[in-house]
């Protein structure tokens, strides 16, 4: 099951300061490893800003690259700096060594294009770049593997495809949620207070789809019925569920609501 969600840039709306906002932008972001998230879809809602936007999508991407990348993909900037305190994700790609000597052939890892007098090469996180070749553009981050360490380390670019284990997520921006729902193949399963209660047959049938799901959350404000109004009925392939019928929305925050349904999920996909 390969399940995406998709959250309002006003999610951060309901924490009042710098901290603790980017305290919840890092729970966020560890449910979403847990629980192997491919996209993280972050849309554009009238309750939102554009300054929480931009930290919501910053500390996101921050916490899902590798440690030994950070300094040559993210400037020291005000909206970083609490990341020091944030809890780490245990994602396969942040647990690499540095030293070449543990290298092997068939080795995936996580790089980004370095230039240097006129040369271009890849950080791949080890005590030294090796020489690039190919034709992306200096900062730009790749996914490689390892084709030969002796007499020295080069690399070839692979494709998301080519990565069997869980990889980390990607974020996206969208400036809506209807464009994003209207524009999504596959399945999409909403939450709302307002809709069916989810039903042991409800999870069935997403956790055998071999289709990839969509999870949809409102916001702090307004859930996805005020968002999209009549609209809502106009989703294909949509269901909107209820997965706490006994307990009020108001007192179930983002990202408990966010863990506690990708728990259920996962629970019903193992068994």
């Amino acid at each position: 099951m390969k399940i995406s969600i998709a959250i309002p840039d006003s999610a951060l709306k309901d924490e009042s300061t710098q901290l603790d906002k980017s305290r919840k932008a890092s729970l966020i972001a560890r449910a979403c490893a847990i629980f192997r998230i491919d996209t993280i879809y972050l849309y554009e809602e009238s309750g939102g800003s554009e300054a929480d936007r931009f930290l919501l999508s910053l500390i996101l991407r921050y916490l899902e690259t590798p440690q030994y990348l950070r300094k040559a993909l993210f400037p020291k900037i005000d909206e970083l700096k609490y990341a020091g305190i944030l809890h780490p994700l245990q994602i396969p790609h942040h647990s690499l060594l540095a030293n070449p000597k543990y290298l092997k052939v068939g080795d995936i890892r996580e790089g980004v294009v370095l230039h240097h007098k006129g040369k271009k090469f890849l950080d791949i996180g080890t005590f030294d770049p090796v020489v690039y070749y190919g034709k992306e553009h200096e900062k730009k981050r790749l996914t490689v593997q390892i084709k030969t360490v002796v007499p020295t380390v080069t690399v070839k670019e692979i494709s998301e495809s080519e990565v069997k284990q869980y990889w980390g997520y990607k974020v996206k921006e969208r400036s809506n949620l209807l464009k994003l729902l209207t524009e999504w193949k596959g399945d999409i399963l909403m939450t709302s207070r307002k809709g069916k209660n989810a039903t042991q047959k409800h999870l069935d049938y997403y956790v055998q789809s071999e289709k990839p799901m969509l999870l949809v959350f409102g916001g702090p404000d307004r859930g996805v019925y005020e968002m999209l109004g009549q609209r809502i009925n106009d989703i294909s392939n949509a269901k909107v569920l209820n997965f706490f019928p006994n307990q009020a929305t108001e007192t179930v925050r983002m990202e408990e609501a966010l863990m506690g349904i990708l728990s259920i999920l996962n629970f019903a996909n193992s068994h």
